[in-house]
C-alpha cells in the first residue's frame, strides 16, 4: 500500500500578525496564518490555504493589482514570490533585515518595501523571463527611525512613507523636477497610516496618539514635471558654478549607484530637513496643513493601532488598542459609526476595492467556534465528538459541563453536569448516540449520561489517576478508558457498568482507540510505546517503540540536547486507518507517524510544519544568539507595540507589565481518518491540517518543458489538433485554458478526441467535466463529453472507481435535481407560450374580420363613386 498523502488544506488556523489584503474583485480576503496564507471566499463562504510557506511567520504581504502575484515576507526578511493562479513559488529573495510593509504601485510596474529607515523600490516581475525577478530601481532615505506604512497615488507617480520618528515622507517614483522628496510633521507619536486623496497629492496622516492631519498640496498630479537626468543636472550646475563665483558646492540630492562593471544598479534619493533645490523655471510642490482632528476625548487615552482609507468613498476606518473602531467621512471628519469588536488590540485593517467589506486583524482574539459560544471562554474546550447520525456534536470543557449542539438549528439543546464540580478532559459517544461519557482529570472518575434525557446515569470509579482518554467499541457496548495510573479499563455498558477487564501498562496511559472492527485495541503510553491488545482476552499482541520517531527539536530554554529531550516525548493521539492495517500516531512533535500494525514498522512520517517561529523546531541552537548571559532569543525587548511589555516612563501607569511574549511549541492534539480512508486530519498548534490522496494539484509540472505554453496550445487549436491541445492544456493545468480548449472542439469531433486520450488524462478530463457542469451554461455540450468518456472508458474507470463515483455522485445529487427543475421550467414556459399563442390567434382572427368588413365598405363606396362618374 502506498501512502502518497499530500497536504490539502489548513483550516482553523489563527491569525498571529501581518496585514490583510483583498482580491481584485473584492470578494476574497487574503490573510497570513502562521507561515502560510489563507484565501477566504466571502461570497461562497469557502476558504483555501496555499501550500506555499515561508521559513517563519509572515509579517507582511502584498498583492499585485491584477491579483495574479503575491509577495510574502517573513519575520527575518525572507521573501517568496507566489503565483495566486498556479499556487506555485516563482522566486526567493532575502532583504537581510525585517520588512515592515510592502505595496505594489497601482499600475503594477513597481513595488516598494520598507525596512529600518529606508524605502526600496523594485521593478515588479513581468512576463519577461529574468534571472532576478526583484530588480532594485531606487533607494529612498529620509526618516530617522523605522518606517511603518506605505501609500501610492492613483497614477503611480508618487508614494508616501510613514515613520516612527513622527514624520511622513513623500517621494517621487520618477525623476520629478518639482518633487524629489517632502517631509510632513505635525504629530507627537508614531505614524500609523498615511493616505493620498483620490487623484490628488492631498494627504491624510494618522498617528498613534489619535491625531488626524489633513494636508493640502498646491500642485495637482498633472503639474509634476520631469526633471533632468543626473548627467544633465551636473553639467548645468558646473556651468552655473562657473558663472557665479563663491557659490557653495552642495551635494546633489540624486546619485547613481554604479557597479564595478559600470552599469547603473539604482538610484539613492537622500532626503534631509532642508528643502530640495529648485530647478529654474519650475516651482516646487508645497504642502500646507488644512485641519487637524483628534479621535480621543479630553482626558481619555486610547492608542490608535491601525487605519485604512477608501479613496472613492472617502471613508476612514481606525482601530484602537481597546478593540473599538471608528468610521469617519473625510475631509469633514464626520463620525459615521463607532463600534467595538472585543477588548483586544486591532492589529490591521483593510477595505476591499468596492468598499463593501472591512477586514480586521486581531491576534489576541480567540476564534469562537460553535462549542465556545456556550462554554466558559476562560476555560478551554478539551474534546469534541460527533454522534453516529452526524447531526449532533458534543463538547467537553474544563468548566465542568458537557454540551450537545444541534447542527440543524445551531443551538445547545443539552447541558450535562456532574454532582460536584469537575474538569472534563476526555469525551466519548457510543455508536448509537444514546450514551455520553466524560472523564475527569481531578476526581479520577468517569461520568455517564443519557443523550435523550440529559440525566446522569452512573459515575464509574476505579482509576487512581486522571482519566486521559475514552473510546467506545464500534461493535459492542464496551467503554475503554486509559489513565495515568498505568491501566486500561474495559467497562461493560450492559452489565451494570461493571469493569469487564483491566489491562496493565508499563507506563502512564495517554491515548486509547479501537480498530474499526472492534477486535483490537491500541494504547499509547508515556514511555513512547504503542501497545496492541485483544479486548476479548485482555492479551497483548504486539508493541511499537516510537520514541525515536518523534525527533523533537531543542527548546530555547532547555539545557539538554534534542536527543536527550526526545526520551521524554510520547504520542498523545492515535487513530486506525479505515482498513485497520495501519495506525496514525501524533503528539509532542512536528511529525505524524504512520505504522504498519502487522509488521510493526514505520511506513512514513509527515512533517506538519516547517515554521521556525515555533519553539523546538531545530535540533541545534543558533550559536550566534548565545552569550555569556544566555540566549538572546529569551530576552524580552518590550517593543511596546502591544505584543510585549510596555516600557513606560517612571510614574506613567499605562500598559500591562505582566504580559510577556512566549514562543508556542508545535504539537498534535488529535488525529482522525476519514471513513473512506482517502484522507486524514490533524489538529495542531498550526490549525487543522488535512492530508488527502485525492488532493488535486493546481499546477502539475509533470512532463512539462519549455514548449508547453499557452501560445503553443493555441497554435495546436489553429491546426485543429484537438487531442494534442487537450493534453498540453492539462500538462499546463490552467483551468481557464482547459475550458477554452474544450469549448473550441467541434461537437462532431468529441467522440474521436475521447477515443484517442491516454488513460492518465481520462480521469483528469472526467473530473474537470464534472466540476464544470455545476456552473457552466453549456450543459448539453459537457454532458456529451461525459457520455463519450463513460461509453469509451467506462470499464477502466470502474476499476479505478474514484473518478467514476465522483462523477456519479455529482450527477445524481447535483445535476439530476437541476435537470428536473429545468424540465419543469421548460414545460411551464411552453404552456405559457401556448396560452399566449391562443390569445394572439384569437386577436388576429378578430382583426382579420374587422379588416374584411372595412374592405367591403370601401368596395361599396368605390362602386357608388364609379356610378356617379359614369353618369
Amino acid at each position: 500500500m502506498k501512502f502518497a498523502y499530500k497536504f490539502s488544506n489548513l483550516l482553523g488556523a489563527f491569525y498571529r500578525h501581518g496585514n490583510l489584503c483583498f482580491s481584485k474583485d473584492g470578494n476574497s480576503a487574503i490573510s497570513p496564518v502562521g507561515n502560510r496564507i489563507s484565501v477566504f471566499d466571502l461570497k461562497n463562504n469557502k476558504s483555501e490555504t496555499l501550500p506555499a510557506s515561508t521559513t517563519k511567520n509572515i509579517s507582511c504581504l502584498g498583492i499585485s493589482p491584477d491579483g495574479n502575484l503575491a509577495i510574502l515576507i517573513d519575520e527575518d526578511g525572507a521573501a517568496i514570490l507566489v503565483s495566486l493562479v498556479t499556487r506555485a513559488v516563482l522566486h526567493h529573495h532575502h532583504f537581510h533585515s525585517p520588512v515592515h510593509s510592502v505595496s505594489f504601485s497601482p499600475d503594477g510596474r513597481k513595488f516598494v518595501i520598507t525596512k529600518e529607515n529606508v524605502a526600496l523600490m523594485y521593478h515588479a516581475p513581468g512576463r519577461n523571463r529574468e534571472f532576478n525577478a526583484f530588480a532594485l530601481d531606487k533607494s529612498y532615505y529620509g526618516p530617522f527611525d523605522e518606517t511603518t506604512c506605505i501609500d501610492w497615488t492613483d497614477d503611480s507617480k508618487c508614494f508616501a512613507v510613514g515613520s516612527k520618528d513622527m514624520t511622513t515622507w513623500i517621494f517621487g517614483a520618477e525623476r520629478w523636477a518639482n518633487l524629489i522628496y517632502y517631509s510632513l510633521g505635525g504629530h507627537k507619536d508614531i505614524i500609523v497610516g498615511c493616505f493620498f486623496e483620490n487623484d490628488s497629492l492631498d494627504m491624510y496622516t494618522v498617528s498613534q496618539e489619535g491625531t488626524l492631519c489633513v494636508w493640502e498640496s498646491d500642485t495637482e498630479l498633472e503639474g509634476l514635471r520631469k526633471g533632468p537626468k543626473y548627467s544633465e543636472r551636473k553639467k548645468m550646475e558646473e556651468e552655473k558654478k562657473k558663472r557665479e563665483e563663491g557659490e557653495s558646492n552642495e551635494d546633489d540630492d540624486v546619485e547613481d549607484i554604479v557597479g564595478e562593471d559600470g552599469e547603473t544598479r539604482g538610484d539613492v534619493i537622500k532626503g534631509s530637513a532642508d528643502t530640495p533645490k529648485q530647478v529654474e523655471g519650475i516651482k516646487n510642490v508645497r504642502y500646507s496643513q488644512r485641519s487637524k482632528h483628534y479621535f480621543n476625548k479630553a482626558g481619555d487615552f486610547n492608542k490608535l493601532t491601525a487605519a485604512a482609507f477608501h479613496k472613492k468613498t472617502h471613508i476612514l476606518v481606525t482601530g484602537f488598542a481597546s478593540g473599538a473602531f471608528h468610521l469617519h467621512e473625510l475631509p469633514e471628519f464626520d463620525l459615521i459609526h463607532s463600534l467595538s469588536i472585543s477588548d483586544q488590540r486591532i492589529s490591521t485593517i483593510a477595505m476591499n476595492p468596492t468598499g463593501d467589506w472591512i477586514g480586521f486583524g486581531c491576534s489576541g482574539i480567540v476564534v469562537d467556534q460553535v462549542c465556545s459560544s456556550e462554554h466558559n471562554s476562560m476555560l478551554g474546550v478539551t474534546n469534541v465528538a460527533f454522534t453516529s447520525s452526524g447531526f449532533v456534536v458534543v463538547s467537553a470543557s474544563l468548566d465542568g459541563t458537557v454540551r450537545a449542539f444541534d447542527l440543524h438549528r445551531y443551538r445547545n439543546f443539552r447541558t450535562m453536569t456532574s454532582p460536584r464540580p469537575a474538569q472534563f478532559s476526555s469525551l466519548a459517544v457510543d455508536s448509537s448516540g444514546e450514551l455520553v461519557c466524560a472523564g475527569s482529570q481531578d476526581s479520577f472518575e468517569i461520568f455517564l449520561w443519557s443523550m435523550q434525557t440529559g440525566r446522569l446515569l452512573e459515575v464509574l470509579s476505579g482509576h487512581e489517576g486522571p482519566v486521559s482518554n475514552l473510546c467506545f467499541s464500534p461493535v459492542q457496548s464496551v467503554l475503554a478508558s486509559v489513565s495515568w495510573d498505568k491501566t486500561v479499563r474495559l467497562w461493560d455498558m450492559l452489565d451494570s457498568w461493571q469493569t469487564k477487564e483491566t489491562l496493565r501498562l508499563t507506563s502512564d496511559g495517554l491515548a486509547v482507540t479501537y480498530r474499526p472492527d472492534g477486535q483490537e485495541l491500541a494504547v499509547a503510553s508515556l514511555d513512547g510505546e504503542i501497545t496492541f491488545w485483544t479486548p476479548q482476552t485482555g492479551g497483548q499482541t504486539g508493541s511499537i517503540a516510537g520514541r525515536h520517531d518523534l525527533q523533537m527539536g531543542r527548546k530555547e530554554t532547555e539545557k539538554i540536547t534534542a536527543k536527550q529531550s526526545a526520551k521524554g516525548k510520547s504520542f498523545t493521539s492515535l487513530c486506525y486507518s479505515a482498513d485497520g492495517e495501519s495506525i496514525l500516531a501524533g503528539g509532542q512533535s512536528k511529525f505524524v507517524c504512520i505504522y504498519n500494525i502487522k509488521e510493526h514498522v514505520l511506513m512514513k512520517k509527515f512533517e506538519i510544519s516547517c515554521n521556525l517561529s515555533l519553539d523546538a523546531m531545530e535540533e541545534f541552537l543558533d550559536r550566534r544568539k548565545m552569550t555569556e548571559f544566555g540566549s538572546l532569543s529569551l530576552v524580552d525587548e518590550g517593543t511596546g507595540d502591544g505584543d510585549g511589555v510596555e516600557l513606560s516612563l517612571p510614574g506613567v501607569k499605562r500598559g500591562d507589565m505582566s504580559s510577556r511574549r512566549f514562543i508556542p511549541e508545535i504539537r498534535v492534539s488529535s488525529l482522525c481518518f476519514s471513513p473512506t480512508g482517502r484522507s486524514w486530519a490533524a489538529a495542531s498548534t498550526e490549525g487543522l491540517l488535512i492530508y488527502s490522496l485525492d488532493a488535486s494539484l493546481v499546477f502539475d509540472p509533470y512532463d512539462l518543458d519549455m514548449d508547453v505554453t499557452p501560445a503553443s496550445i493555441r497554435q495546436q487549436m489553429k491546426k485543429k489538433e484537438w487531442a494534442s491541445a487537450i493534453l498540453l492544456s492539462f500538462r499546463l493545468n490552467e483551468m481557464p485554458l482547459i475550458r477554452e480548449v474544450l469549448e473550441a472542439v467541434p461537437y462532431d469531433q468529441i467522440t474521436v478526441v475521447c477515443s484517442s486520450l491516454p488513460d492518465v488524462y481520462v480521469d483528469k478530463l472526467l473530473n474537470f467535466v464534472a466540476s464544470t457542469l455545476e456552473k457552466s451554461n453549456h450543459l448539453q455540450f459537457y454532458l456529451s463529453w461525459a457520455q463519450c468518456l463513460l461509453t469509451l472508458h467506462g470499464q477502466k474507470l470502474k476499476n479505478r472507481s474514484a473518478a467514476y463515483f465522483s462523477f456519479k455522485f455529482k450527477y445524481n445529487f447535483c445535476f439530476l435535481p437541476s435537470c428536473d427543475w429545468n424540465i419543469y421550467n421548460i414545460r411551464y414556459a411552453a404552456a405559457l407560450s401556448k396560452q399566449r399563442g391562443m390569445k394572439r390567434t384569437a386577436a388576429e382572427s378578430l382583426s382579420d374580420e374587422e379588416e374584411e368588413e372595412e374592405e367591403e365598405v370601401e368596395m361599396d363606396s368605390g362602386g357608388d363613386e364609379e356610378n356617379i362618374y359614369n353618369e
